[in-house]
């Protein structure tokens, strides 16, 4: 009986049952050119320097929506922009704007650079969540 018990504490210290997927909608997107890149960020700490998790998608005008799989429950932001020239890096003008579509989880704005991780967070819930990113 300790052994059990023992087996099952250690499986849930480890997390192996908290994995959860995150269904992201991305809407205008304005060619079909190049991909479109997702990063996914856990911290405010780490927001916009090192995600949890990052995908590429084929761009598509007509929307796209990407599964981000097994990924604890808890608060994320989001990081989204079209690379169009398909060059892996978000272009940005000699001012450091960027030239390229982008945009963050709950569409949030920033005033005078991006937007804060509280802004742009969104909840994961342990059955999974949605949620709808529209570029600018």
């Amino acid at each position: 009986m300790h052994k059990l018990l023992a087996t099952i504490v250690c499986l849930s210290a480890t997390g192996l049952a908290a994995a959860a997927d995150l269904s992201v909608h991305i809407s205008d997107v304005k060619t079909a050119d190049g991909k479109v890149m997702v990063a996914v960020y856990g911290s405010a700490g780490d927001f916009l320097k090192s995600p949890v998790l990052a995908a590429t998608t084929a761009a598509d005008p007509a929307g796209k929506t990407i599964v981000l799989r097994d990924l604890p429950a808890g608060e994320y932001a989001l990081a989204v922009y079209h690379d169009a020239n398909g060059n892996g890096k978000m272009d940005k003008n000699m001012m450091g704007i960027p030239t390229e579509d982008y945009a963050f989880s709950n569409n949030a704005i920033g005033k005078f650079g991006p937007p804060t991780f509280d802004s742009a967070k969104i909840t994961l819930a342990a059955a999974g969540s949605s949620t709808k990113i529209s570029l600018k």
